[in-house]
C-alpha cells in the first residue's frame, strides 16, 4: 500500500508537469484541486482546504463545493458530552486520490439539542455512536453552521518518509506508541496521524485553532496507559 500511495504521488507531480507546460488558459482549466496537501494558510489565522475555508464557510457552502453525495448527520458519542453536528463524504475524490471527508461544523448547543429533538431517523455507527439524520424543515438551520474542522481517511495508506515528501517536514513528531504517530504542522492546521495497523488519518483545522488538534495528541503521549 506504500508503494501505491509514492507512485500515485509520482503520477500526479508528472501530470502536474505536464500541465505546466500548456498555455495558462488551458493550465487553469486542467489544474487538479483539491488534493490533502494544498493547504492554504491565510492572513486572519483560518486556511483553505479542499476548496473550503475553516471557519468561514457553512457546511451549505461546502456542499455547493463538494457535491451533493453527502449525509448530514448530528452525532453523540458515548462518554462525550457535546454532541457534534457533522457532514460525511464517504466517497470523496480528488485527482488520483480517494478517501472518506468529515466536515465539522458548530452550532449552539440548545439548537443542537433541538435539532436532535426533532430528528427524522435516529441509528447507531460501528463506533457506537448514535447518528440523527436532521429532518428535512431543519436543513436549512444545519447548513449555516460554518465549518471548524476536516478529517480526510485516505484509501491508500502513507508512511512518514512519503508524508514527510508531499506535505514538508513537521514542526513535531509524537510517537504514541509502536503504532501511532502524530505529524503536526501548526502553520497549516493540519495533525496527520500515521497508524501502522489501520487507516491514518488527516485532520485539519484552522491554523489558529491547532491547539484543539494539539491537545489530544498530547494528553495521549502524557498518559503511558
Amino acid at each position: 500500500m506504500i508503494r501505491l500511495f509514492s507512485f500515485l504521488l509520482f503520477v500526479t507531480i508528472v501530470v502536474a508537469a505536464l500541465y505546466s507546460l500548456k498555455p495558462s488558459g488551458r493550465r487553469a482549466a486542467g489544474t487538479v484541486e483539491g488534493l490533502p496537501w494544498q493547504i492554504e494558510p491565510l492572513p486572519d489565522g483560518r486556511s483553505r482546504v479542499f476548496g473550503v475555508t475553516l471557519g468561514r464557510d457553512t457546511l451549505g457552502d461546502a456542499r455547493e463545493r463538494l457535491g451533493d453525495d453527502m449525509t448530514l448527520a448530528i452525532i453523540a458519542s458515548p462518554g462525550q458530552d457535546d454532541d457534534a453536528l457533522e457532514m460525511f463524504y464517504s466517497h470523496y475524490t480528488a485527482g488520483v486520490f480517494s478517501g472518506r471527508l468529515v466536515l465539522a461544523a458548530q452550532l449552539p448547543p440548545e439548537t443542537l439539542a433541538q435539532l436532535k429533538a426533532r430528528a427524522l431517523r435516529a441509528e447507531y455507527t460501528d463506533t457506537g455512536a448514535r447518528k440523527f439524520i436532521p429532518a428535512p424543515g431543519d436543513l436549512p438551520t444545519a447548513l449555516r453552521a460554518p465549518v471548524t474542522g476536516i478529517t480526510f481517511i485516505p484509501v491508500v495508506s502513507i508512511d512518514e518518509a512519503a508524508a514527510v515528501a508531499r506535505f514538508g517536514p513537521p514542526a513535531e513528531v509524537l510517537h504514541i506508541d509502536e503504532r501511532i504517530t502524530h505529524l503536526l504542522y501548526p502553520a497549516k492546521g493540519l495533525d496527520l496521524v500515521i497508524d501502522r495497523k489501520g487507516r491514518e488519518v488527516l485532520q485539519y483545522v484552522a491554523p489558529r485553532d491547532f491547539d484543539r488538534l494539539l491537545r489530544p495528541a498530547a494528553a495521549t503521549t502524557a498518559d503511558p496507559s
